[in-house]
């Protein structure tokens, strides 16, 4: 069984002026000989995970190639989106495959929500703490 990792909150500066602290998780996220390091924010009102425009150009994905369309809701909801899995790994974690919906928003971060992120990992937040604690599934 591998242990639960902690990771801080990292400080986000708005254009606004205002500062806080957001939970961003590093991971490596590979494709087809293709690999990026990359932070996601871990969303748990998220419904599924968002793959920003240019990570997924950056991963090889062809927009033309990708045809299974996605709806997506919220402030995304104009835009449109294609299913792609990619494999990603989260610290010295066994790698996993995660479905997204990658938008050809420009302006979004890397979105990790319900499905498929949360069915892979256990995730406690601390935020009084300004820290959170991931761990791989347990399989029983």
């Amino acid at each position: 069984m591998v242990d639960a990792q902690k990771f801080p909150y990292k400080i986000i500066d708005s254009s606004l002026g205002i500062v806080d602290r957001m939970p961003y998780l590093p991971l490596k996220l590979s494709l087809n000989g293709q690999s990026l390091n990359a932070e996601g924010l871990l969303d748990t009102g998220a419904s599924v995970n968002v793959l920003p425009y240019e990570l997924g150009l950056q991963l090889g994905l062809i927009w033309e190639d990708e045809t299974l369309s996605v709806l997506l809701a919220g402030n995304l909801a104009h835009f449109e989106a294609r299913a792609v899995v990619i494999n990603a790994q989260v610290s010295s974690f066994q790698m996993v495959n995660l479905a997204f919906a990658w938008t050809q928003a420009t302006n979004v971060p890397l979105i990790l929500g319900q499905a498929n992120f949360f069915f892979e990992f256990d995730v406690c937040f601390f935020r009084a703490r300004s820290e959170f604690e991931v761990c791989p599934k347990r399989i029983e």
